[in-house]
């Protein structure tokens, strides 16, 4: 079993490192002391999963990620893969499809770099704005067939919701398992028919960018999900914060990690979303989405 019960942030970091072309410290989330008290007081809330989609080339530390997890007591699932196109390594360039699969499932079979820590998950492989880059197609292609050897899931980036419809095309076209695709930030297109298009093909879909109100008010994104549950997508979708900086979090004033549950799941109750679909988001559609292979 990948998750235990409980809840589950289905797309976090524990530790990434975007600074070298953000050229902002605070985008370099280093601070373990502060991450381990946040996780404990998550895990007194009841989560007992992240997902951490933290991959190359976002200056990953499996072992730091680790460290985390012993010393909280979370199942930190962790990811193997290929970020959007500035971020990727100069690797991937010169590497064939063949290469950067076997890069991949090399990963999840043997262990994440120099490690033993197998990776559960692909992703999070993303686009860029309204575009996929020759670079980010080859990615997804290599993923896919990664996903179809190992049977793991793959999770997506949008750039600000961009660009999911031909992601979903694209994974359609190369054969992939939908029900094991989850796209990311949709929350951030504001456009709840853009999402419902895409849960109608069966994929998932994440309202991953929780509390981030400079994108989308929470308001909204809770109105968007009334609406999903009004047409009966309950199963499919996610929820989670993507915390990527300093600043997110409690000890620099941020909202911290437990916004999701202290403020958001509030709002959402108090404006029409059921209980029941709360619970779907948080406990059961992960566990349906990553436990099933």
């Amino acid at each position: 079993m990948v998750l235990q019960k409980g809840i589950t942030y289905m797309h976090e970091h524990t530790t990434i490192d975007l600074s070298r072309l953000k050229n902002i410290d605070d985008t370099n989330l280093n601070c373990y002391d502060e991450t381990v008290a946040e996780y404990k007081k998550l895990y007194a809330k009841g989560v007992r999963n992240i997902v951490d989609v933290t991959n190359m080339d976002m200056r990953r530390n499996p072992m730091y990620v680790k460290r985390v997890a012993d010393e909280t007591g979370m199942n930190i699932v962790q990811a193997t893969g290929f970020y959007q196109d500035k971020f990727l390594p100069e690797f991937v360039t010169d590497y064939t499809v063949k290469q950067l699969t076997d890069f991949m499932t090399k990963e999840i079979n043997e262990g994440i770099a120099d490690t033993d820590i197998k990776a559960q998950i692909i992703g999070e492989i993303g686009t860029s704005k309204n575009e996929m880059t020759e670079r980010e197609e080859k990615v997804f292609e290599a993923s896919v067939i990664a996903h179809k050897e190992t049977g793991v899931p793959i999770t997506t980036h949008t750039t600000l919701g961009t660009y999911g419809h031909e992601q979903v095309e694209f994974f359609k076209k190369h054969g992939a398992d939908l029900s094991k695709v989850v796209i990311g930030h949709v929350d951030l297109t504001g456009d709840i028919n853009y999402i419902l298009h895409m849960l109608d093909q069966g994929v998932y879909v994440e309202f991953d960018t929780i509390g981030k109100e400079n994108y989308q008010p929470d308001l909204l994104r809770v109105e968007m999900l009334k609406e999903i549950e009004k047409r009966g997508f309950t199963d499919k979708v996610f929820l989670s914060m993507d915390i990527t900086r300093k600043s997110n979090m409690e000890y620099m004033g941020g909202i911290g990690y437990s916004y999701l549950l202290d403020t958001f799941v509030p709002l959402a109750l108090e404006n029409g979303v059921s209980q029941k679909f709360i619970t779907k988001m948080l406990e059961e559609n992960p566990q349906a989405f990553m436990n099933r292979r």
